[in-house]
């Protein structure tokens, strides 16, 4: 039952606005969640699935119109542009709300109206964050409860007057009389709008379906909402993995990892190490919230329940537990279907069957050049389907070393460590990946920068964001924050990867944890500090002693071209306002590659 006044008046007002046909309440239990998806098969809108070879679980089709963020209609909307900053695309808040009331206004007609309280973290942790989504799709209320914790238990929070985020959702299809529902509902791009409103800790959505568009927990408050509450409050919301490594002494440290999209960040997250002795389990795989603690550290708790992973690319070699863990109790969307009531997706096994129903619901035969899969087809999974779960995946964690990566066939060794924190920062603000494909053939080869991995992510002014992370400086003592290194597992020759990456991607954790240690086991180089050949574990290792020289080249000619790539990109996203963290640390490194500095 609902107590709290605020929440009933909301719901009161937005069932005026919106005009649903009938308002339930999740309350988190299974009973609800299998009437609910039984609901969804009899409709036509999802496939069961063969329940002998994947349980429980559920296929989704998307209007092709619908499957992916939509970034050009995913809005920060404030009072001012500044607050926005530059990375964001920005409508003043008094603008957008009467175009977006005018939409929500009938947009539930003929549909139920879903009210789901939900938690981000454990529920009643003081690092977890509460919302209430108000969606008129089962599909987000399904997902939902695989992603959040819901129910009952965040309800009695609310109750109790635990402040709680407002997430409004709508498909924006309302149903007239005989008019007939589609599988997937949603409105054309430009009703799109997936919109965050910072200042009020507020979040609107209109007319997709999708992923994060919908599932506003997701990305739209993990990120963007939270990114903003950690500036104000002290803390970091970070697109980050969570992963506890145990060595074979028994000690146990943990890391995160920030990485852009495609460069194994979820593979990262359930890696089976190659070394003996060591063991790796998973905390998370994609967002991380970290708070200072008493002690001085910095520890991060997953605020999700569930992964809502990319299924092409993942298979048995790539991400093994990957694969148990979508075995049962999994909601997929856009993948194919097998013959006998399977699904599968590009990479799954090395040769696609013969026949599919592709994700458009039509044949597919072997030798089609289409893809069955749309190649962001998903699968969301409960965390506790997890194989390599750590048990207290619950509980903060300190974490001991920060990683941040991206794909570079060249330039960017293995990895290497920051001098400092400082540096570590600007270690973050230049990841980026090499685009190897393109339609504008000019872009091919250049480097696309997603700084921190945050780039669509960052609930507000970018240059604010760089203070925010130099602010954790005055918050405790700097060797008590994570260590910052930059990993890239992607560098090449002219026959392919230089290193096999995968479980063997442990020597380079292994190292990591050792200079968390201080550990004597480094070289100093004009980027950071990198591996001591002699002191990196190469054990058992099939990479040639070139190769590896390779993979910890730092070429002088290739970083002034680096430097100018970093130089440009600075002066484009910041023009004359870099902030002064970034301006000092690109002039340590011309420093230290004799080159001359920037004046700003």
């Amino acid at each position: 039952m609902i107590k709290n006044k605020i929440l009933l008046d909301w719901i009161k007002e937005i069932k005026e606005l919106c005009q649903p046909d009938e308002v339930v309440i999740w309350e988190g239990t299974q009973k609800q969640y299998d009437e609910t998806a039984d609901e969804q098969v009899q409709s036509g809108k999802a496939i069961r699935l063969n329940p002998k070879l994947r349980p429980n679980s559920l296929l989704y089709r998307s209007h092709p119109s619908d499957v992916a963020r939509v970034e050009k209609r995913t809005f920060i909307s404030t009072k001012n542009i500044e607050t926005a900053g530059p990375t964001n695309h920005w409508i003043s808040s008094d603008e957008l709300k009467p175009i977006m009331l005018d939409l929500y206004r009938g947009s539930m007609k003929g549909r139920i109206m879903y009210v789901i309280p939900f938690s981000m973290g454990p529920i009643g942790l003081d690092m977890s964050r509460i919302g209430v989504e108000i969606t008129d799709s089962a599909y987000v209320a399904l997902n939902m409860q695989i992603m959040t914790r819901t129910g009952q238990k965040v309800l009695d929070l609310i109750n109790q007057g635990e402040p709680f985020i407002k997430c409004l959702h709508s498909v924006g299809y309302p149903l007239e009389p005989g008019m007939e529902d589609p599988k997937w509902p949603c409105a054309p791009m430009e009703k799109k709008y997936i919109s965050h409103f910072p200042e009020e800790e507020m979040i609107w959505s209109y007319g997709s379906g999708y992923g994060g568009n919908a599932l506003l927990g997701k990305k739209c408050l993990a990120l963007r909402i939270a990114s903003s509450m950690a500036q104000k409050q002290g803390w970091l919301a970070e697109h980050m993995l969570i992963l506890k490594l145990t060595d074979p002494n028994q000690k146990v440290s943990y890391i995160t990892g920030a990485f852009p999209s495609a460069c194994g960040k979820t593979n990262l997250a359930m890696i089976n190490p190659s070394l003996d002795g060591w063991k790796a389990e998973t905390v998370g795989d994609d967002i991380a919230w970290m708070h200072i603690k008493e002690d001085g550290r910095l520890y991060a708790i997953n605020p999700e329940a569930g992964f809502f992973g990319v299924a092409p690319g993942t298979s048995l070699k790539t991400n093994p537990n990957a694969i148990e863990t979508v075995s049962k109790n999994t909601i997929f969307t856009n993948v194919a279907l097998t013959d006998d009531g399977d699904v599968w997706w590009n990479d799954l096994t090395k040769e696609a069957p013969d026949h599919l129903i592709d994700w458009h619901g039509n044949d597919w035969y072997k030798g089609d050049p289409s893809k069955p899969d749309h190649p962001n087809s998903r699968f969301t999974s409960p965390l506790t389907n997890c194989p390599t779960l750590a048990e207290n995946y619950e509980q903060p964690v300190p974490i001991s070393a920060i990683l941040f990566g991206g794909r570079r066939p060249s330039t960017i060794p293995l990895i290497h460590q920051s001098f400092d924190f400082e540096h570590g920062i600007f270690l973050g603000s230049i990841m980026g990946s090499e685009i190897t494909a393109a339609t504008i053939d000019d872009n091919i080869g250049k480097v696309r920068r997603d700084p921190f991995a945050m780039l669509p992510f960052i609930g507000y002014n970018i240059k604010d964001y760089i203070q925010h992370w130099q602010s954790m400086l005055t918050r405790t003592k700097e060797n008590l924050l994570p260590k910052i290194f930059y990993i890239n597992w992607f560098r090449k020759d002219e026959h392919g990867y230089l290193w096999p990456g995968f479980g063997e991607n442990i020597r380079v954790l292994k190292w990591v944890l050792e200079r968390t240690e201080n550990k004597q086991n480094y070289i100093s180089t004009p980027i950071g500090l990198m591996p001591d050949l002699g002191k990196f574990d190469l054990s058992n290792l099939d990479v040639s002693l070139d190769a590896m020289q390779e993979l910890f080249k730092v070429d002088q000619s290739t970083w002034i071209d680096e430097v100018t790539s970093i130089e440009n990109y600075y002066q484009a996203l910041y023009q004359d306002s870099i902030p002064r963290v970034l301006v000092n640390q690109l002039n340590a490194l011309k420093d230290r590659l004799n080159l001359q500095k920037t004046t700003v």
